[in-house]
């Protein structure tokens, strides 16, 4: 579709349905995966449990979350998206209920494995539904604003629960109230989605936008590469740019989520500050993650040319200077806490989200952009379950310069490793070389 042909007002309509829905969809899996984190006040008041009793379920859900990433990110290109998720869903909310109802932390922990599980069915096959519906030329705005789920859905889920909790007078409605609200979003989803524009009569969306079809192997036809083979999760699974998107997200991820964990503590030994105010100084690192993905996925479009590794590599380089000076910095005061964490936030989540989401798409394709997406946010995973639960040993150890001194390291290795595939674009297919010679 070329920018004289008329939109389709059928497809148009579509798209924008498979947009609010999947967004929905994402942010809503925040809901009962933070219901945990508000629960453990009530946990530790009422039975005395531990600081390191409540952590086994942090460790079991992350490290169930890593391996559920890279096998539901395959069943979504087998068996497709939408049986995944709602699987997915429906689940999510049984264990948040009976999580809701047991006191005992070895339940916990093994509750722990299950929503990790659950969770994990969210963003390969949400990703891939994405894919089918958006194409490569668009991804970068379109994602930009797409990607504001999981920002914007971890900064509701804790308030809401910690609402549902107070209001209720019980921890155990942190968990029973994000299982009715992701319930009803299940059902919204089961009624609206839809895995790809053929399953409602339209045409895939190359051929809608006039673009060639994708492939995951240069000069390959796309007959070559039937949807949901072996052997596109194959080629997936051994595509250099996948692997190197991997690796730099394996390197990038345990920075995100040390601050998401220990950024309130940090701030309370920094500054002196209270739980409350630690923890909306440290919110100023999600509340600036919207921001920079919409930026890095606007400059990957319009001044990049689709191109999504120039902005990653800028943005990280940018991100260890920051990481690298930020304890230094620190001693000026609390508001310079705030300014560096909304710095670390928006240079942050704009090549977290081109990585995880949109260049997962390019060059997994919509036929393994599942699996792409879950090899990628597995190897991620990885790197936040390693780095997370190492954090607070860290900063005991060595200090928490230490600690950023670290991550700039990290940082610094993924824009180098990342450098070389600046020019990197998906492979073009066999049909469309011949069209063009």
């Amino acid at each position: 579709m070329s920018a004289s042909t008329p939109k389709n007002p059928t497809y148009e309509s579509w798209r924008w349905k498979i947009f609010a829905i999947t967004w929905l969809g994402y942010a809503g899996f925040y809901l009962t995966r933070k219901s945990f984190s508000v629960a453990k006040i009530g946990l530790a008041d009422e039975f005395g449990f531990t600081n390191t009793q409540l952590g086994y379920f942090d460790n079991a859900y992350l490290w169930a979350y890593m391996v559920g990433q890279f096998l539901w990110g395959i069943s979504g290109d087998r068996f497709g998206p939408r049986k995944i998720v709602l699987a997915g869903m429906f689940c999510s909310c049984l264990v948040g209920i009976f999580s809701g109802l047991t006191s005992a932390i070895l339940v916990f922990a093994v509750f722990g494995v299950a929503q990790g599980l659950c969770q994990s069915t969210g963003w390969p096959n949400l990703v891939k539904t994405m894919s089918s519906w958006f194409s490569q030329r668009e991804r970068g705005v379109i994602m930009g604003w797409w990607c504001t789920n999981y920002a914007i859905g971890g900064l509701v889920a804790s308030p809401f629960a910690g609402w549902a909790a107070e209001s209720m007078g019980s921890w155990r409605w942190a968990f029973f109230a994000p299982a009715g609200a992701l319930f009803t979003i299940a059902i919204l989803f089961y009624v609206f989605q839809r895995n790809k524009p053929e399953d409602v009569g339209l045409p895939p969306i190359e051929e809608y936008h006039e673009e060639p079809p994708p492939v995951l192997e240069e000069g390959e036809s796309p007959v070559e590469e039937p949807e949901g083979s072996w052997k596109v999760i194959g080629e997936v699974l051994s595509h250099p740019t996948v692997w190197m998107m991997a690796i730099v997200y394996f390197c990038l991820k345990p920075t995100r989520y040390a601050i998401l964990f220990w950024g309130p503590k940090y701030v309370n030994e920094a500054s002196g500050s209270g739980m409350a105010e630690s923890a909306l100084v440290s919110a100023m690192f999600e509340l600036a993650g919207p921001l920079g993905i919409l930026f890095a996925g606007f400059a990957s479009d319009k001044i990049f040319r689709a191109r999504r590794m120039p902005i990653a590599v800028i943005m990280l380089g940018l991100l260890a200077v920051v990481l690298f000076f930020f304890n230094d910095l620190a001693i000026r005061g609390q508001s310079t806490i705030g300014i560096l964490l909304f710095l670390i936030g928006f240079l942050l989540y704009g090549p977290d989200s081109l990585l995880s989401g949109t260049g997962a798409m390019d060059f997994g394709t919509r036929k393994g952009a599942a699996t792409a997406a879950g090899f990628i946010n597995g190897f991620g995973s990885l790197g936040a379950a390693i780095g997370g639960g190492m954090a607070g040993w860290i900063s005991d150890q060595y200090g928490w310069d230490a600690l950023f001194n670290g991550f700039a390291g990290m940082t610094i290795l993924a824009a180098v490793l990342l450098a070389p595939f600046w020019n990197a674009t998906p492979a073009t297919s066999r049909a469309n070389k011949k069209n063009k010679s």
